[in-house]
């Protein structure tokens, strides 16, 4: 069988949501120590590529010091455009001044990738290097992105009344950390104040902070807030369901909540884990109080509003396109070799009917049950019976596809015979996002009988593409485990639009034929001998 995905529409008329607002939490382990007397002051600073080898700063963190493991409390925001090649690079630096110019700052690694590769990941961990191939001893970065969906923001005014003195000549320098609970139960840093210098009734500046950032937009989320001198002193839990907010179809009503009713819980006792346990008597290490609360519109969260000059999915007056070009040249050719002429058709990266929910694998006839389309044509008519359904999102992941099409192989590499092959066409207008995945689930498939051809279609950058082909060297997962056999194809469009309508077809399929063969024969299968004539 020939298993067909065909990449979802990207048409700026058709939806607007090829765009989204990402943010960007930082943090590093290990980094290298450059201060004498003391541990590096590290900030991040992140670059984005503006071709021909330049960049420009999209924003930085802040300064964290004393600290070879730091957490940056400040997030960065981003646009992310789900066909964009988005090359980022993010550099640590050493700050022991307080000019903006990174050039007198010592260097403490840096890590390139691209913006979909984090999205994919969603948490992305990689070593820090000082140059290409040498490592910055055995320091790391880990990024996590999420989307913001929620553009209210949160406003705290904190102070706090008896603290414990933890300076050996003086009182206390406290400030505050907010922690929010990740999926994984971890605690995020969400938010870090002002020092309050020698001070055990600190009164803080009130701060505002995205309710995404704050809490992900879940007000049930429980977060964490620790008061922290040279030493950790005391933590209190608070959940942020407790801040009364009324949201209404037209507008966003603020309810603040009076601090003298009994909504609203607006004391908590600090407690010290270790002084509790050894001391029966123990009470707390001071208190906190939420002085004041209001949640808001924070309208610089909202998307932008995204422009495209064409789409490769427009109909030209003869209903061609250079999806259905591609269908149309492969699927003429290959659906000879399949007996009842009955093709799996799939989009990825949309937002489907009823509701809306991004999925990678999708029925293009919306039939999960049964997705087979009746010959070639059969996929052109469920194609464009999608396109106007869907809604445009992304991002561009081939990891889903290539697995889902891997189960079914893997129960056809299960018979004795050589009589089942499976060819996936991917056809896609988008820089893959999943590499590190894609790479995997071909590695995987390689064991199995498949071939994957990949189409690329439009202008965009597929050197990642040709990465997967393989043609310049063995393809090898992330973990370095090489391919067992040769099994992707990719052919830029592009370079077929004014060549012979059979050209496309030939250059597509060169390597089947080889592929197919170098698989049975790995498997020590001969070809079945199709069944004698009936005689009459």
């Amino acid at each position: 069988r020939v298993y067909c995905p065909v990449r979802s529409p990207h048409d700026p008329e058709m939806a607007v949501q090829c765009v989204s607002k990402v943010e960007l939490s930082i943090s590093c382990s290990s980094l290298l120590d450059k201060d004498v007397g003391s541990k590096s002051d590290p900030l991040c600073v992140l670059q984005q590529s503006a071709g021909d080898a330049k960049w420009v700063e999209v924003d930085r963190t802040e300064k964290v010091n004393n600290c070879q493991d730091p957490e940056f409390s400040k997030k960065i925001r981003i646009d992310y455009y789900f066909e964009k090649v988005q090359k980022l690079k993010f550099g640590i630096y050493d700050i022991d001044n307080k000019s903006v110019d990174l050039g007198d700052d010592d260097f403490l690694g840096g890590f390139e990738c691209t913006l979909g590769q984090i999205v994919s990941s969603r948490k992305l961990t990689r070593p820090l290097e000082l140059k290409p191939g040498k490592p910055a001893g055995k320091g790391s970065i880990t990024i996590t992105a999420e989307e913001i969906k929620d553009n209210r923001a949160i406003v705290l005014e904190m102070e706090a009344k008896g603290l414990d003195k933890k300076d050996l000549f003086g009182k206390s320098d406290p400030f505050l950390e907010f922690f929010k609970k990740e999926d994984d139960g971890k605690w995020q840093l969400v938010y870090r104040t002002e020092v309050i210098k020698n001070n055990l009734n600190p009164s803080w500046k009130a701060f505002s902070v995205s309710l995404h950032t704050f809490c992900s937009g879940d007000l049930n989320k429980p977060i964490k807030a620790g008061f922290l001198f040279p030493v950790l002193s005391a933590s209190f839990y608070f959940p942020v369901f407790l801040f009364c907010v009324v949201i209404s179809p037209h507008a966003v009503t603020k309810k603040v909540v009076s601090l003298s009713s009994g909504l609203l819980q607006v004391e908590f006792d600090c407690i010290h884990p270790e002084k509790k346990q050894k001391k029966k008597s123990y009470k707390n290490s001071g208190v906190v109080r939420v002085k004041s609360c209001r949640v808001g519109i924070d309208f610089t969260g909202s998307n932008g509003d995204p422009r495209s000059p064409d789409s490769l999915h427009y109909m030209s007056p003869n209903g061609i396109n250079q999806y259905l070009s591609a269908i149309w040249s492969v699927g003429l050719v290959v659906q000879d070799y399949d007996t009842d002429k009955l093709f799996p058709a799939f989009g990825f990266g949309a937002q489907v009917p009823p509701d809306f929910k991004v999925s990678h694998e999708f029925a293009l006839n919306f039939n999960s049950s049964s997705p087979y389309c009746q010959g070639v044509q059969g996929i052109v008519d469920a194609y464009r019976m999608a396109l106007p359904q869907v809604r445009l999102y992304g991002p561009t992941n081939f990891s889903p596809i290539i697995n889902h099409v891997a189960r079914i192989a893997s129960g056809a590499a299960q018979q004795p015979t050589a009589s089942q092959y499976f060819v996936l066409l991917i056809i896609t207008d988008g820089e893959i996002t999943d590499l590190d995945q894609t790479r995997q689930a071909i590695v995987d498939s390689s064991k199995l009988p498949m071939s994957i051809i990949i189409v690329g279609v439009g202008e965009a950058d597929f050197k990642a593409m040709e990465f997967l082909d393989g043609d310049n060297g063995v393809l090898k997962s992330l973990t370095g485990e090489p391919v067992v056999r040769d099994i992707v194809q990719f052919v830029p469009f592009r370079e077929f639009i004014n060549a012979p309508k059979e050209s496309l077809a030939q250059t597509i399929l060169a390597e089947v034929p080889s592929q197919l063969v170098s698989y049975f024969k790995m498997r020590k299968l001969s070809p079945v001998n199709p069944p004698a004539p009936v005689s009459k």
